[in-house]
């Protein structure tokens, strides 16, 4: 410990006599280090921490698999299962009945068991505007199960669970600092959810957001008052074939996995293939597999994993350059600091008593640099952060505080990195030669260290090294860019500029379907004569927003074209797309109307069932018919067709247009479209006021514009690009300091050659051309070798890319045009000063 503070007393020393360098060194590794340290904390809060519970890895889901999905069954996805087919399965899901979880409960498999359901929007009054919230619907011993206590008051019991209890609602500890104030007298306060009265009892505690990282749960609410808030109220809660909630439970002791699973899998047998209509045939082999909890449930994770994988390996490249930048550095100074290692040497010093000051001096700096890089990783997590949650529409509770895993992370990599970068140097300073050393003169260490040595010595493979690796992340990145503007010239069949779109739901503030459609026309029309409003509709969604609404609809006049060999009928429906939307739509989104009309204000007030298809449904249903006029059915109710419109992107942008049938909306959720003559942000204001003069209790939820919508949907690729660019300019930034640096080192070490050949008649553009001709090798090699990487590894962005391939010629000669570009003027500082040299001054010194 003596010997470890005399160097580090010493090391402090030597770099306080080369601030520049000490100040270069300790920026470039905080850069390297704060951005692998900003990606690896949003890793581990996404992809390592465990559960916010006790004891997390004694929680499984189960999770049901078989051949074919249930016919006659209510499935809905919640819980933000990761759905993944189990091996030799089909079909797979987290999804129970209520009965089937009430069975599990009583026969004792678990030590405890419990079921959830959401997160569900709710409209939330009685505190304050009317605004939308997010419940989960939990059954009585969710919290016990989990062992999450209570800040204030108490959870949910299983005396809540009863038929006819109250109706109660346990906050979030965030939504009750949000809403409330944290105000302690919010305990026994009465909120409105859907226009029904509940009773807060109690407050979770903090660190209990949700069993996965994402978006906020704002309050918990027991299973039976799901009817009462219109969630799932079509079905029955005790229809074992009504699949809807997940289970999770706590392993009993003493009680085998392979044992609860064949106990649940017995039980669900008996729903599915023996109930009162069979949903499964025997063929079909379902069962039900346990799973870790953390595995089975995977919230933002699915959309998250695997762009946080490549960012980490990207920006781990980045550190190897790093790395690679300041070994080469560290090579000039020990070879600066030849003739003092050689004293030392000659005084007794051993030579791993060298090496081990040169690493600490490494080291030093290197842990200096992460502590830097800490801070800088701090601002990078909120930025990073900051675009997830607008990609999501709400800020995400991901808990990103630095724990022992992010501090092992950083205390490793850092060490890492000091060895990483000061072991060749320390090596090379243990095998100084003591006694030529010291009989050259002080000032010759330049001159002499290198003579003779080959072009390709250990700085220039440094710095082949940085140009290939930086080759790499600059080609990713321009895949990503070129991916992303193809993605955005691509023509959605409607124009996206100057909309604005927000959503209502009069259902949830307790709106029939008549009383709805008036509130629709109400706000159409207010919208209509706002100033700067060009034309303003709704639909039942947002196109271009991840959504999509798919059903079987019968043909009139069809014949049935799914038939078994002897003629059996075995579908007679057709699978197309379908929205519903109010009046004037096509003209507000700007779709052409080929044939026919668009629905006015009397289709959406007679009740009649008119339809409007576009083109591609014409082509593929109606190829030997006038479309105007034809029917098909759907709902038990048969549409007449009005008019033909222009094929328009539904889903995403990537897709090919499919059939599509427009149907009028007289209920339900709605989202309005407003095109407007001027910015529609500058609208939100008036917005909020219109819906306020109809009613103070509707909600406006989801206010953003088309063009914000297609950002989301490109979320991925926006993500990726927005990354490697950043990471792509550090790379050529590090790569093109690393060559200046190495130049700037040969140009000092040959100043006396150089200086020779222009007093033998050389010109300074031979000179120029020398150097240039050294630093533009080091560089063709390099991007030589980085082509062949990026051949390799940029095959992993195959995902992310639309439009391109991973060798994208476009990409490759952009990359490499921008490198060279970069890398000659990183050339030319060190050549013109070579240039320069004064012979006579040279040889008088020599």
């Amino acid at each position: 410990m003596g010997g470890l503070a005399q160097d580090l007393r010493y090391a402090l020393r030597q770099l306080r006599k080369n601030p520049g360098f000490a100040t270069f060194a300790v920026l470039t590794i905080a850069l390297g280090i704060g951005g692998n340290v900003t990606i690896f904390t949003l890793v581990n809060a996404v992809m390592l921490q465990s559960i916010p519970v006790r004891d997390p890895n004694q929680l499984v889901v189960p999770r049901w698999s078989a051949h074919t999905a249930p016919h006659h069954t209510s499935s809905s996805s919640f819980g933000d299962c990761a759905t993944k087919p189990v091996s030799g399965f089909n079909v797979d899901s987290c999804s129970f009945s209520y009965p089937l979880f009430k069975n599990v409960r009583a026969q004792g498999l678990f030590s405890s068991f419990a079921a959830f359901a959401g997160p569900i929007d709710i409209d939330l009054s009685g505190n304050g505007p009317a605004s939308m919230s997010r419940g989960v619907i939990v059954s009585g011993d969710y919290f016990q199960t989990l062992g999450v206590l209570p800040a204030l008051g108490r959870t949910i019991q299983a005396s809540d669970e009863q038929p006819g209890a109250a109706a109660v609602a346990v906050l979030s500890y965030g939504f009750w600092q949000r809403a409330f104030g944290e105000d302690p007298s919010a305990i026994g306060k009465t909120i409105d959810l859907n226009t029904v009265p509940f009773t807060v009892i109690g407050v979770a505690e903090p660190t209990f957001t949700r069993l996965t990282p994402g978006t906020p749960i704002d309050f918990w609410v027991p299973i039976p008052q799901s009817a009462t808030l219109s969630f799932n109220a079509d079905q029955s809660l005790e229809d074992p074939q009504n699949l809807w909630l997940t289970l999770v439970g706590r392993v009993k002791p003493g009680v085998p996995l392979a044992q609860s699973e064949a106990a649940m899998t017995s039980l669900f047998r008996n729903d599915l293939l023996y109930g009162g209509k069979p949903a499964l045939a025997a063929s079909d082999d379902p069962r039900v597999t346990l799973f870790p909890a953390e595995k089975a449930l995977a919230g933002i994770r699915a959309g998250l994993a695997r762009p946080l994988s490549l960012s980490m390996a990207a920006v781990l490249i980045v550190l190897l350059i790093m790395c690679a930048n300041l070994a080469g550095l560290m090579l000039v100074r020990a070879i600066t600091r030849e003739r003092e290692l050689a004293v030392r040497l000659a005084l007794g010093a051993g030579r791993t008593r060298v090496i081990q000051q040169l690493l600490t001096e490494s080291a030093l700096l290197s842990l200096t640099g992460a502590g830097l890089g800490v801070l800088f990783a701090a601002w990078g997590v909120r930025g990073l952060l900051e675009f997830v949650s607008i990609a999501h529409r709400s800020l995400l509770e991901v808990y990103v505080q630095p724990d022992a895993t992010v501090l092992f992370f950083t205390t490793a990599l850092a060490l890492l990195t000091g060895i990483g970068f000061g072991l060749a140097p320390a090596l090379r300073g243990g095998r100084i030669a003591v006694a030529p050393r010291l009989k050259a003169s002080p000032g010759s260490a330049l001159s002499t260290s290198h003579a003779g040595s080959r072009r390709f010595g250990p700085g220039g493979w440094l710095v082949v090294s940085q140009v290939a690796l930086s080759m790499v992340v600059v080609i990713a990145a321009g895949l990503l860019l070129r991916t992303l503007e193809k993605l955005r010239n691509i023509d959605p069949g409607f124009d996206t500029r100057n909309i604005l779109l927000f959503s209502l739901n009069p259902e949830l503030a307790g709106y029939k379907q008549q009383k709805a459609q008036e509130v629709y026309d109400e706000i159409e029309r207010k919208l209509a004569a706002l100033p700067g409003v060009v034309s303003a509709s709704y639909s039942s969604g947002a196109v271009l927003d991840g959504g999509l609404w798919t059903t079987g609809v019968r043909l009139e006049g069809q014949e049935n074209e799914g038939q078994h060999a002897g003629g059996k009928e075995q579908n007679d429906t057709t699978e197309t797309q379908m929205l519903a939307i109010g009046p004037q739509y096509f003209e507000t989104m700007r779709i052409s109307i080929l044939q026919g009309r668009g629905f006015r204000d009397s289709d959406m007030d007679s009740g009649q069932p008119v339809a409007v298809v576009n083109r591609s449904f014409v082509r593929k249903f109606l190829t030997l018919r006038y479309p105007l006029g034809s029917h098909f059915e759907w709902g038990g109710q048969k549409y007449e067709i009005l008019g033909v419109v222009a094929d328009a992107k539904y889903e995403d942008l990537t897709s090919d247009t499919a059939p599509t049938a427009y149907i009028p909306l007289r209920n339900g959720e709605v989202t309005f479209a407003l095109r407007s003559a001027i910015s529609p942000v500058g609208l939100v204001p008036a917005v909020r006021r219109v819906v306020n003069e109809v009613d103070r209790n509707l909600p406006v939820f989801q206010v953003r514009t088309q063009s914000q919508t297609i950002d989301r949907l490109l979320f991925s690729q926006r993500l990726m690009a927005r990354l490697f660019s950043m990471f792509g300019g550090l790379a050529l930034l590090m790569a093109c300091i690393g060559l200046y640096g190495l130049l700037s080192y040969d140009v000092a070490r040959r100043r006396t050659e150089i200086g020779v050949r222009t007093a033998l008649g050389a010109q300074q553009s031979d000179v120029l051309s020398l150097i240039i001709r050294q630093g533009l090798l080091l560089v063709f090699v390099g991007l030589f070798c980085g082509m062949t990487l990026a051949f390799l590894l940029t095959r992993y962005l195959q995902s992310f890319l639309y439009g391109v391939r991973p060798m994208d010629l476009l990409a490759l000669v952009a990359a490499s045009m921008v490198l060279a570009i970069v890398a000659l003027f990183a050339c030319y500082i060190p050549a013109r000063r070579a240039a320069k040299v004064d012979p006579m001054v040279v040889l008088r010194c020599e």
